[in-house]
């Protein structure tokens, strides 16, 4: 938590030291407070000084007002630094989190990021607010009322070492239970957040399957144990409320009558013990502060420790200290003797992979659920780094190039077509920020989405819902497809992206695309042979290696896994 403190309030030191000064000046004028109260009481109300007591009393008001005056300030510097704490934290953990390879992500998990990036954030900034505001205060209230106690009275300030100590003992022994319990209160936040985004995403499947009080009982178990977590610590700290002010009320009765037998033997004077009972009053606050800050100090420290897990995450896939410069980009895509295998698996998805894919054809990949298909175009914009070989873009390894440069040669079509919310038009500029309206038509024709988009409200500015779920998976499809065309890139890598056309709309739009794509490269993964068949080179993978390669007029003699795909689709006279 130190470390994470001291690196994002650098920037702000100066802020820092005005609140510090501010704070500064408010404990030396409660400090000074009791002084002039006993003065007014020994040399005012005693000898029946009504000017003395005047003139004391509007010292007391001055310094009182000086009091205000320095906490509102001092609230206002100190909250907007908390606040603009909060904000570059967010905003670096955003950053190192986009810079994250897909392995990281999957470390961590969405929902911890997101819990991290919240609810963490927001806990570390609590506690800076507190310690501005309260904390800062603590400890010179609790040294400077000690001195001026010992001040007023020696003896009488030997029960300071019975009562500071005592307190402390009991702020220790519950902070130290609570620690364990707040690191299990953030592991149970994040499973909260993990089965509300599941639920949400999942709405349609949990109701098309009745599954809606199975969901409801999952949710309500992972409520159940982060609301149990939290009683527990809430129990543990309400056991401390009444200990602290039964200690401070003892010590109030044992002030007050041992201060009554000073001053009854002529030990110290009546507005001495006055002075004296504020000021151990003041330390006990300042124990009181402490205490406060023990709260929500451990569970800030636990979330800070998250925090700091992501900021100090190194991404495994980064950019070459020389990256390699390419003027003139062709979009030749070679895989050479490829391997990858996911951290941990016991064998590779993929093994001995080669092929190549020219600009100006299209290559597809076909094979059976889980043969490696979307892993294998998922290491061309280095989603994941190959375990060994190498896979080259018009010669160059991927690795060697600029992260950016190389994705801005790829228009990459995901499995799964994922839209942002916004409109038509903002998320095929995702493609092109500079993307004319006319540019976006053309791109919409290409991707057989100009008929739809022309009859939505608003056309272009028609409102298109987070995910896309306003509009059909075919449309989000063709969408996705219009949004990679506008990008007009060397590489099209379209994965498994025409499942959810029919089959007059899948071959107008392949057909749109041999026409205005010519020249670049065209990498399809599919799973329905229609999509395939007049590909310039097939690629079939059958358990992460490639067992065909070639047209479909050779495969279909050569390739007998190749064969069985076909056949299970169409008849032999479709075939023939």
């Amino acid at each position: 938590m130190i470390r994470l403190l001291s690196t994002y309030l650098r920037p702000y030191r100066r802020a820092l030291a005005v609140v510090m000064v501010l704070v500064a000046v408010q404990a030396l004028a409660n400090l000074y407070l009791p002084n002039l109260n006993a003065d007014i009481i020994n040399n005012g109300v005693v000898k029946g000084d009504t000017g003395y007591i005047i003139r004391t009393g509007g010292l007391m008001l001055l310094v009182t007002f000086l009091v205000g005056v320095c906490a509102i300030v001092a609230v206002y510097f100190g909250s907007r630094t908390a606040m603009a704490f909060g904000r570059d934290v967010r905003s670096a953990i955003f950053r190192r989190v986009m810079s994250f390879s897909q392995k990281e992500t999957n470390v961590f998990g969405t929902p911890s990021l997101i819990t991290r990036n919240t609810n963490d954030v927001q806990q570390v900034q609590m506690v800076l607010i507190m310690i501005f505001n309260v904390m800062l205060m603590a400890p010179i209230m609790l040294v400077g009322g000690v001195i001026m106690a010992v001040r007023e009275d020696v003896p009488l300030s030997g029960l300071l070492v019975v009562i500071v100590p005592l307190v402390a003992i009991v702020m220790g022994v519950i902070a130290t239970r609570a620690l364990p319990l707040f690191q299990s209160m953030q592991k149970r936040t994040d499973r909260i957040q993990q089965v509300m985004r599941e639920t949400l995403g999942g709405i349609r499947v949990i109701r098309a399957f009745v599954r809606t009080d199975h969901d409801e009982a999952r949710y309500d178990v992972a409520n159940r144990d982060l609301t149990d977590t939290s009683l527990r610590v809430n129990r543990l700290f309400a056991t401390m409320i009444p200990f602290l002010f039964g200690i401070m009320n003892l010590s109030t009765v044992a002030i007050v009558w041992f201060g009554g037998l000073r001053i009854d033997s002529g030990g110290m004077p009546i507005g001495n013990l006055s002075a004296f009972l504020q000021y151990v009053m003041q330390v006990l606050m300042a124990v009181m502060m402490a205490a406060l800050m023990f709260v929500m100090v451990p569970r800030a420290a636990v979330a800070a420790g998250r925090i700091q897990q992501v900021l100090d995450s190194v991404a495994e896939i980064t950019d070459p200290d020389v990256p390699a410069e390419m003027p003139d980009p062709r979009g030749l895509v070679e895989f050479d003797n490829v391997e990858f295998g996911y951290p941990g698996a016991e064998e590779p998805v993929l093994s001995k992979i080669s092929f190549t894919a020219r600009p100006g054809q299209t290559t597809a990949i076909i094979g059976s659920t889980g043969s490696g298909k979307t892993t294998l175009v998922n290491l061309i914009p280095r989603f994941y780094d190959v375990t060994s070989g190498s896979v080259r873009i018009d010669g160059v390894d991927v690795r060697e190039m600029r992260q950016e440069a190389l994705w801005g040669l790829i228009g990459m079509v995901p499995q799964k077509a994922f839209l942002f919310s916004g409109t038509v038009a903002s998320n095929l500029r995702y493609g092109d920020p500079n993307a004319s309206d006319d540019e976006i038509w053309q791109a919409l024709e290409i991707a057989q989405a100009k008929s739809f988009v022309s009859e939505m409200t608003g056309e272009l500015e028609a409102e298109i819902d987070q995910g896309g779920t306003n509009v059909s998976g075919g449309q989000r499809q063709r969408l996705a497809i219009a949004r990679a065309v506008v990008r007009k890139p060397k590489v099209f890598i379209f994965d498994d992206s025409f499942s959810a056309l029919d089959v007059k709309t899948d071959q107008q739009l392949r057909a749109a695309l041999r026409r205005e794509i010519q020249g670049a490269t065209v990498i399809i993964v599919a799973q329905r042979v229609g999509t395939i068949l007049h590909a310039d080179q097939i690629v079939v993978l059958d358990r992460g290696r490639v067992v065909g390669l070639g047209t479909h007029a050779e495969l279909i003699e050569t390739c007998e896994t190749y064969q069985e795909i076909v056949y299970s689709q169409l008849t032999r006279e479709e075939v023939a």
